[in-house]
C-alpha cells in the first residue's frame, strides 16, 4: 500500500481540504490503494453476521415500488446515499464517504485547482463554517471573512449537514452563481458569489518593513496558504531566494504567515519545520487507537536555521498548520503572534475505493513534542493581537495589525 501522510485538515474538515467550496484538509493520511470486494477481515465479516440486510433489500424495493415520483428514484444515487449514511452514523466529522466525483474534487483541492467560490470550510460548533476565503477569490471579493458561519446555500438550511455536502452545494462551474447566508455577530448576511476558476499556489513571498517607515530594514514575508501536492517545491524556491538576501544581509528577519492555512499534507508540515529545527529532533507524535505510535523527527538539514522567526496564526489555522507553529513554540524557535488556532488535532486515512470513490476515517491523533493534544483548543500565540475592521473596508498590509505587529516583533 503507498501512502502519503495528510493533515483537513484541517481539513481543516479537516477537512483538511481548499475549495470553492473544499478547504477541509485538516490531518489525514492518502492511501492510493484499492479494495477488491473480497478484501474484508474475518473480524468485519463476524459483525456483518449481526445484521440482516434483508431489511435494507426490502426497503429499497419498497422505495422502488412505492415512491410517487418514479423521476426521483435514481439507483446510483440511493446506493451512494446509504454508504453516506453508514460512515455518518459514527457521528465523526471527519469520517466520510465520498462519491467518485467528490474523491476527485479533494484530489484536485490538494493539487491546487478547481472552479467554485474560493473559500475554505470546515466545522465548527457542528456548523459549516468559513475558516477563510482565498486571497482574490470570489468569495473575498464577495465580501466572505473567516469565521462566517454558513446557515443558508441558495435558500436551504445547512443545518445537519456535512462537509462533503456542503462543498457539494456550494462549488460549481465558472459563471454560475450561488447564494451564501452567513451568520456574523448576531446577525444575519446574504451574499450572492458569481464562481469562477480558482488556482491557488502554496506560498506567497515577498519582502515587507513596518508600515510608514522608508528607511526600516526589511524582512522575508512568506504567506503559506496550503500544505498540497506542490508546496515542497514552491517553499524550497522561497527559502532558497530567503537564504540568499539572509546570507547578504538584505534582511533581518522572516515572518511565516499561516493564518487561514487550513492544512494539508502531515509530511509537507514535518518537511518545513526542518528547515528551521535541528536534525534529529521530534516534530510531531501520532498515536493510533489501537496504541500503535509514529514519530516523526527532522531528517534534514535545514536552511534558515539561525534566522529570526516569528510565525502569524489565527483561528483559520489548523491541522498541518498548528503541527508546524506548535513545534515551531515548543522548541523556541519562533513567537506566534495573532490568534488562537482552529483546534484540530486528529488524523484521517484517506483511501481509494473502487470505481473511483472515497473514503476519509479517523485513525489517530497527534501530539506536540511537549505532548500538548490541541484538538477543540488550539494553540494559544505568545502575542495575542485581533484585527478589528469596519464591515465596509477591506484590510491591507498596512492595515493589517496582526502583520505589523509581527513585523516588528522580528525586528525587535
Amino acid at each position: 500500500m503507498k501512502s502519503r501522510n495528510i493533515t483537513n485538515i484541517l481539513l481543516i474538515i479537516s477537512v483538511g481540504i481548499l475549495i470553492f467550496g473544499s478547504g477541509y484538509k485538516i490531518g489525514e493520511y492518502k492511501s492510493r490503494s484499492i479494495l477488491p470486494n473480497d478484501s474484508f477481515s474475518s473480524a468485519s465479516a463476524q459483525s456483518r453476521n449481526d445484521v440482516d440486510f434483508n431489511l435494507f433489500w426490502d426497503t429499497w424495493d419498497k422505495l422502488q415500488q412505492k415512491y410517487v415520483d418514479k423521476k426521483k428514484i435514481d439507483n446510483k444515487k440511493m446506493f451512494y446515499g446509504a454508504i453516506k449514511g453508514m460512515v455518518a452514523s459514527v457521528e465523526d466529522p471527519y469520517t466520510f464517504f465520498l462519491t467518485p466525483d467528490e474523491n476527485k474534487q479533494s484530489k484536485d483541492d490538494l493539487g491546487g485547482k478547481f472552479e467554485g467560490i474560493g473559500a475554505q470550510l470546515g466545522l465548527k460548533n457542528n456548523q459549516i463554517t468559513i475558516i477563510a476565503p482565498l486571497k482574490n477569490s470570489p468569495a473575498e471579493r464577495a465580501g466572505v471573512r473567516s469565521g462566517d458561519y454558513i446557515n443558508k446555500v441558495d435558500g436551504k438550511s445547512t443545518k445537519g449537514w456535512t462537509l462533503p455536502q456542503a462543498v457539494s452545494k456550494i462549488r460549481g462551474e465558472k459563471g454560475t452563481q450561488v447564494t451564501l447566508t452567513v451568520g456574523r455577530a448576531d446577525k444575519e448576511i446574504e451574499i450572492k458569489i458569481t464562481r469562477n476558476q480558482i488556482h491557488v499556489s502554496s506560498v506567497d513571498l515577498s519582502y515587507e518593513q513596518m508600515a510608514n517607515c522608508n528607511n526600516c530594514q526589511k524582512i522575508a514575508y512568506l504567506k503559506l496558504n496550503q500544505f498540497g501536492d506542490t508546496t515542497n517545491t514552491e517553499w524550497n524556491n522561497a527559502i532558497t531566494e530567503i537564504q540568499d538576501k539572509w546570507k547578504r544581509k538584505e534582511i533581518r528577519a522572516m515572518v511565516l504567515d499561516l493564518r487561514d492555512n487550513p492544512g494539508g499534507y502531515l509530511d509537507g508540515a514535518v518537511y518545513l519545520a526542518s528547515e528551521f529545527i535541528p536534525y534529529g529532533k521530534l516534530v510531531v507524535k501520532q498515536e493510533s487507537t489501537k496504541g500503535e505510535s509514529r514519530d516523526y523527527f527532522v531528517q534534514r538539514n535545514g536552511l534558515l536555521q539561525d534566522i529570526p522567526l516569528v510565525v502569524l496564526i489565527n483561528k483559520g489555522s489548523a491541522s498541518a498548520s498548528e503541527i508546524l507553529s506548535g513545534a515551531l513554540r515548543d522548541y523556541k524557535r519562533a513567537k506566534l503572534v495573532g490568534e488562537k488556532s482552529f483546534g484540530k488535532g486528529s488524523v484521517q486515512e484517506a483511501l481509494d475505493l473502487k470505481n473511483g470513490a472515497g473514503l476519509h476515517v479517523t485513525v489517530a491523533k497527534w501530539i506536540l513534542p511537549n505532548g500538548d493534544w490541541i484538538n477543540g483548543k488550539g494553540i494559544e500565540p505568545e502575542i495575542k493581537v485581533e484585527n478589528t475592521i469596519p464591515v465596509s473596508d477591506t484590510i491591507t498590509k498596512e492595515t493589517d495589525a496582526q502583520l505589523q505587529k509581527a513585523i516588528e516583533t522580528s525586528l525587535q
